[in-house]
């Protein structure tokens, strides 16, 4: 919620002054040129993390298509946009680019390389999809194991090319939270957790594969969530089986029949079938179930998604479309779509604008000049004075204390300035087809009873600043709706 100069407008003006700054330096000219372009472009969303940590299954899973990863493109940056048609493009270094051999086929993309591919730092894919018609994903090279020394390159790049990161994990440990937490060096750094979700990305493992385990994974992210080292480093933390939730999109009628012929078989019998991918691909089933069959089925469900598919089967998700929507459900996909569209794409020009002023940010510091000094302190008066990270640092700290307000309060605070969704009604708490006056009315009486609580001096200071937030929120969404806004 802007109130005053928008975020992205003072970001705008500051890069032209940085390009003002340094017309004698093409190359940083250059640089910030491209800051200014990737402010009209989609945001880009950077799926990051571990080796085997499962981000091209997740990425897959957000399309709802298999078009991850590139075959043989090994520590290369793919990047995925919209497009009329699929179409994939290499660039190697020094080179060039090369129009690169695309095959779709019923499940998703194909692409030849066609060459060696030590030089190719980036592939870009063009694939017609909803999912990217407002962001580009990246599925990045696995990150090291640990930071123990300043940023990796590769972190850098990461950072430098996103606006935004699901960084994927396993379980959170403490070597992830180090990765992260070295990303956060320089004023804009600091500012504010926003551009980061972290991802339990295999939470189907967690428990030993128990039928339960992505209950216990529910129960781990909701820990992390409230960790305050945690929650200094990311804006949520979120348990998703991307494999689970990736069957559950692309589950056709075979697979359901297939699923649906082991459901047949009574559990108890069942089960001692399913103790083990071998056993169960080798074993005498008590039905007939070709190799080849049971073979598709652990390689899109996994032994444990098997499992979970003929139980759901035998509990009454009877049909495709039922089992489909109850394995995309309990898999945690839906919870992530839902936490990327609003912390990410509803904030897409806060967050677009969080990279420009990152951008100028170090490239004042790394190459400085004459007026350099100048920009830098611009660079910290306009976070200082931007309301939409306000409204950031308060979720956070609503997320961890409540700042005191009781359950109630602190609801309202967190709707208020955003958490459950920016747009006017969403913060508002009422039916999205409200009347602009219902709007007003809503605001204007929030706005108030905020504002009596800024100016309560028999509040702690903390509560005081954070009713500060949330009536200036109000005070924008006023200036919205008198704006003609909706």
């Amino acid at each position: 919620m802007t109130v005053g100069l928008r975020l992205d407008e003072a970001a705008w003006g500051l890069l032209h002054q940085a390009i003002d700054l340094y017309q004698g330096n093409p190359r940083a000219v250059g640089q910030l040129r491209n800051q200014v372009a990737r402010l009209e472009q989609p945001l880009r969303i950077a799926v990051a993390g571990p080796w085997r940590s499962g981000k091209s299954t997740v990425l897959n899973a957000l399309m709802g298509e298999e078009v991850a990863p590139v075959e043989r493109a090994d520590g290369v940056f793919t990047w995925y946009e919209d497009g009329p048609a699929p179409r994939a493009t290499g660039y190697p270094a020094g080179q060039p680019p090369q129009e690169l051999t695309v095959v779709k086929s019923a499940t998703g993309l194909r692409v030849d390389l066609g060459w060696d591919t030590g030089d190719v730092r980036d592939i870009v894919v063009q694939w017609p999809t909803r999912a990217l018609r407002q962001v580009t994903l990246i599925d990045t090279p696995a990150l090291p194991g640990d930071v123990e020394q300043g940023r990796m390159p590769l972190v850098e790049r990461v950072l430098r090319d996103s606006d935004a990161v699901l960084y994927l994990t396993r379980d959170g440990r403490d070597s992830d939270l180090r990765m992260l937490e070295a990303g956060r060096d320089g004023a804009v750094g600091q500012a504010a957790p926003i551009n980061v979700i972290m991802v339990l990305s295999r939470a189907d493992e967690t428990g030993g594969g128990r039928i339960d385990g992505l209950l216990s994974a529910r129960q781990l992210a909701r820990r992390h969530y409230r960790d305050p080292r945690a929650s200094a480093v990311s804006v949520n933390v979120v348990a998703c089986s991307g494999m689970l939730g990736l069957a559950g999109r692309m589950l056709g009628e075979s697979d359901f029949a297939a699923l649906a012929t082991l459901a047949s078989v009574p559990r108890a019998e069942l089960d001692a079938h399913l103790l083990s991918a071998e056993r169960f691909l080798r074993g005498e089933l008590p039905v007939r179930l070709e190799t080849d069959v049971r073979g598709a089925l652990l390689d899109r469900f996994g032994i444990f998604g098997v499992r979970l598919a003929a139980t759901l089967v035998r509990s009454g998700f009877d049909s495709r479309v039922k089992l489909s929507a109850e394995l995309i459900r309990r898999s945690g996909l839906a919870e992530l779509r839902e936490s990327v569209t609003r912390c990410f794409i509803d904030r897409r020009d806060t967050l677009k604008a969080r990279s420009a002023l990152a951008a100028v940010e170090t490239l004042l510091r790394a190459e400085p000049t004459r007026g350099s000094d100048e920009l830098v302190g611009a660079v910290e008066q306009i976070l200082a004075g931007a309301h939409e990270f306000r409204e950031l640092r308060l979720l956070v700290a609503l997320r961890n204390t409540r700042l005191g307000f009781d359950v109630e309060l602190a609801d309202e605070a967190q709707r208020l300035v955003g958490g459950n969704g920016v747009g006017l009604a969403a913060r508002l708490g009422v039916e999205h087809e409200a009347t602009a006056q219902r709007l007003w009315e809503v605001a204007a009486d929030a706005q108030w009873r905020w504002r009596d609580r800024a100016e309560d001096p028999l509040l702690p200071l903390a509560q005081r600043r954070g009713a500060q937030v949330v009536a200036r929120s109000c005070e924008g969404m006023i200036a919205e709706l008198v704006a003609g806004g909706r």
